[in-house]
């Protein structure tokens, strides 16, 4: 890892080297992630904060809006700096009603590679996560088909780097066997710890593990413990429950989203929160 001025350095991704301190642009989308901000410039202004604070990882999906969110990111901030590395996932649609179905038959994943690509303006995509599980934990089962049709596209160079999203040990292993895994994206935070094993692994092989939902997503993480420890500290329990991420593990890389400028500068503060050796312990009592 090496300085950056932001909260724990940098991380490799492949031969990607990306700030741990990242940025999810979900919410840049409209209300439930569907249909256009209310405010598109607000926005835009977002991803050029980003791009200021010296942030050179953000997370995108071309269902996010859908549409949405990678057209703002393309008029934010296109052409794009040398070092910023945009990460995608693909293996999902909405529907008319706002659902997320899942897209993971080969026709539909290269189409969204494609429509990645063109609403980016990009000629070949830094990362390419596949998700295969549901909304909050992964559904057992095979992955070799899906994957296959990425680690082809990655043959054509239309992808530098493979990930995953909501998947387990086994699907890692899977999908390892068939081409190389640069990150892996599930949900996890300071309540939710289910993927301890799996972070220590990939810890092991150099392997990123980008947590989702790091605050709880859309139910905020409760606990009397990090609320102690907040206290104790002069901080909110949401900069404890970001930097403790940050502490958990070196691999560990961020993805907190907001479409306002002052509580992005925030969540780069909330993670460089230094958290003591008593704090630290209280806190793996989280369950």
């Amino acid at each position: 890892m090496t300085s950056t001025g932001l909260p724990g350095g940098t991380f490799p991704m492949g031969d990607l080297t990306v700030t741990r301190m990242g940025y999810g642009a979900m919410q840049l989308a409209g209300p439930h992630v569907f249909g256009p901000p209310a405010d598109r410039a607000a926005a835009v202004a977002v991803l050029r904060e980003v791009v200021d604070l010296g942030i050179n990882h953000i997370d995108t999906s071309d269902y996010y809006g859908p549409y949405v969110t990678n057209e703002i990111i393309r008029e934010a901030l296109h052409p794009y700096p040398d070092d910023l590395h945009i990460v995608t996932k693909v293996g999902a649609l909405r529907d008319a009603e706002g659902n997320w179905p899942p897209a993971l038959a080969p026709e539909q994943l290269r189409q969204a590679v494609h429509d990645n690509l063109d609403r980016l303006g990009l000629d070949v995509l830094d990362v390419v996560n596949l998700r295969v599980g549901g909304f909050d934990r992964p559904a057992p089962g095979s992955i070799e088909e899906p994957f296959t049709v990425l680690a082809e596209l990655q043959q054509q160079g239309l992808i530098k780097h493979l990930g995953l999203s909501t998947v387990n040990a086994e699907q890692v292993a899977e999908a390892q066997s068939i081409a190389p895994v640069v990150c892996v994206q599930n949900f996890y935070n300071i309540a939710n710890r289910d993927d301890d094993d799996l972070i220590d692994s990939l810890a092991a092989q150099g392997i990123a593990y980008v947590p989702y939902f790091p605050l709880g997503g859309f139910t905020p993480l409760q606990s009397e413990e990090m609320q102690a420890v907040a206290a104790r500290l002069e901080a909110t329990p949401l900069a404890v429950a970001l930097a403790w991420l940050l502490h958990r593990s070196p691999n560990i890389l961020l993805i907190p989203g907001t479409s306002s400028v002052a509580h992005l500068r925030e969540n780069v503060a909330a993670a460089a929160l230094a958290l003591p050796e008593d704090a630290l312990t209280e806190l793996n009592t989280i369950d």
